[in-house]
């Protein structure tokens, strides 16, 4: 199956859905700024891992991959925190900013709040797409300093080359890639206008034929970047995979349609001890399906809870199973 193909089966196809009711539950990230999770706790939420959930660019809680590696979470006796990034999941009310892939500090926040308030001892992250950026650029950030509660993370096709990324959208193969993200980006926009009307001006949407042209015209301008060129390289993961300094498994796809992996940033993540890098003949974006062999054939979501049982259980490399 090529990655177009992978790509748009993973998308479509439903996970079953094994997590019990959620609770809803606002984390301030910012002054006036809210983000919505949905948790689910195990009966002794302390004695468990916790493990949070970040979607990709105009995803939600409710994408599948999120259903699907949650519910995987879940039967192996996690606890489940489906984080939505600023003004997804139909939250656009809860602050007045946009949210782009430099807002690694809002994951943080989630992480940082579960560890003061609700005294969990042992956190993990999954990052799809967008959100492995925001989870690989936070462990990053941190660097040695990162809480010691943060035991493993996880980062599916993550998005970490920013620039190179965003224009392979723009390739004509890819095109049905960018006019789907373009339509949500300009609808959030619309919608946000709608609430923040002396903030936003719509006219800035006039003529966008690029996801480019939306961060140079929409990200850049709200978000206190100079135009797109320097969103990318300041939004980056790659600037400072070299510092992370938690077990990380990064899964990436060669056939990617979309998502590009400098060869620079390939080198910072197999010289890091800490990353462990799995590249894929095949997988498209996010999508990795695999024969079945006793499981549902989502390859990527077992991989990283695999990982994440093999650092709980000691294992200094993770390395998971074929």
């Amino acid at each position: 199956m090529s990655g177009h193909a992978q790509t748009i089966v993973g998308n479509f196809l439903p996970r079953r859905n094994f997590l019990p009711p959620a609770e809803e539950r606002l984390f301030p990230v910012e002054p006036e700024v809210q983000v919505l999770c949905h948790c689910h706790w195990q009966t002794d939420r302390r004695s468990a891992t916790t493990l949070v959930v970040v979607h990709g660019l105009e995803g939600s809680s409710e994408s599948q991959y999120v259903i699907g590696t949650g519910s995987k979470a879940w039967l192996a006796g996690m606890n489940v925190v489906r984080m939505n990034m600023r003004n997804c999941g139909d939250t656009e009310h809860l602050g007045p900013t946009l949210y782009n892939s430099s807002m690694s500090a809002d994951v943080g926040a989630v992480a940082k709040t579960l560890i003061a308030e609700d005294n969990l001892q042992r956190l993990a992250f999954v990052g799809y797409s967008m959100g492995g950026n925001l989870v690989l650029k936070l462990l990053g950030e941190w660097g040695a300093d990162a809480p010691q509660q943060v035991k493993a993370a996880v980062g599916v096709s993550p998005a970490i080359d920013l620039a190179p990324s965003a224009d392979a959208l723009h390739h004509p193969a890819n095109r049905v890639y960018e006019w789907k993200f373009l339509r949500g980006l300009r609808r959030r926009l619309l919608r946000k206008a709608a609430l923040f009307p002396d903030r936003y001006d719509v006219r800035h949407l006039r003529g966008m034929r690029s996801l480019r042209d939306f961060d140079d015209q929409i990200t850049a301008r709200y978000s206190e970047f100079s135009d797109a060129q320097d969103y990318y390289i300041r939004a980056a993961a790659a600037r400072v995979v070299d510092r992370i300094a938690v077990p990380t498994l990064v899964l990436h796809a060669l056939d990617d349609p979309f998502i590009r992996l400098l060869p620079e940033t390939r080198d910072k993540l197999l010289h890091n001890r800490h990353i462990t890098l799995i590249e894929t003949a095949h997988g498209g974006h996010c999508a990795f399906l695999a024969a079945a062999n006793g499981y549902d054939g989502r390859w990527a979501e077992r991989q990283a809870i695999a990982f994440i049982q093999r650092i709980e259980s000691g294992d200094p490399v993770g390395l998971p199973a074929n």
